[in-house]
């Protein structure tokens, strides 16, 4: 199937998405739906805990923007682009339908996606590599309920700064990145991830699972994360010529807010 022309000032070729985490109170949904709405491609990478099934069994949390995220992908998929669901962690659920079909989407461990300039991309979630979860799960949920406080006091902080009028920052990734244990955890995950994609022979790598949005050569192989939708609110876009590039939507949004005061103020004048 001929896929659409996708054109505008967001177009891209592939976006890859990961850890929105659906189903907790730190997702930032309303960030997401405006990515979604303003960004277009031919094909979307879902890369992984999507949906906290973790978050969900402990206690019931789903608001109507959770429903319309899940909406507005499905609805990428029907105006004909190619939608990718590579299951994690926290919504390890999913991988009992391998290989199925809903709603257009397709389900699939993981996958090799071709850049416009031919590089080979492995794309997976990367909890295979988390020592601690192959491990001890149960340190890796004792873990979670910690990080579950932090983004706790991300969204109070947060909901604090809107008050007066600032934009959106993330407390609870400042706080993880002062902590040496786990700045040494994600060089050790990097490594890990980029191996394997050495092993499959491929060019490079796509992953989530860390939080840590990042693009850099590792042993000649590209590892890139995609981020997350938690705490950096990031996204991997891969344009027509197949560079790839991070976009902090947070950033975008509040440059995008600047220009509309300055037009405000150029009527006025």
């Amino acid at each position: 199937m001929a896929l659409p022309n996708r054109s505008g000032p967001y177009a891209y070729r592939t976006v890859f998405i990961s850890d929105i985490h659906l189903g907790t109170r730190g997702c930032q949904a309303a960030l997401l739906l405006d990515f979604l709405k303003n960004v277009d491609a031919e094909t979307y990478y879902l890369v992984g805990d999507i949906v906290d099934g973790w978050q969900l069994e402990r206690s019931w949390y789903w608001p109507r923007e959770h429903t319309e995220v899940v909406q507005a992908f499905i609805e990428k998929a029907r105006s004909g682009a190619r939608v990718v669901y590579i299951p994690g962690n926290h919504d390890e659920v999913f991988r009992r339908y391998l290989g199925m079909h809903f709603a257009g989407i397709e389900v699939k461990l993981d996958d090799v996606h071709e850049t416009a300039d031919g590089r080979r991309l492995l794309i997976l979630h990367g909890d295979a590599f988390d020592s601690a979860i192959l491990c001890a799960k149960w340190l890796t949920l004792l873990g979670n309920l910690a990080y579950a406080t932090a983004l706790n006091l991300n969204t109070a902080y947060n909901r604090l700064r809107r008050l007066f009028g600032l934009d959106y920052w993330s407390l609870s990734a400042w706080l993880k990145f002062r902590v040496k244990n786990a700045v040494q955890f994600i060089s050790r995950f990097e490594e890990a991830v980029s191996a394997e994609a050495r092993r499959r022979r491929v060019d490079g790598v796509v992953c989530g699972h860390i939080h840590h949005a990042e693009i850099r050569k590792i042993d000649g192989i590209l590892y890139a994360n995609d981020g997350d939708w938690v705490e950096s609110c990031a996204a991997l876009v891969e344009d027509r010529s197949g560079e790839l590039m991070l976009i902090h939507w947070s950033e975008v949004m509040a440059a995008r807010a600047v220009g509309g005061r300055l037009r405000q103020l150029e009527r006025a004048a």
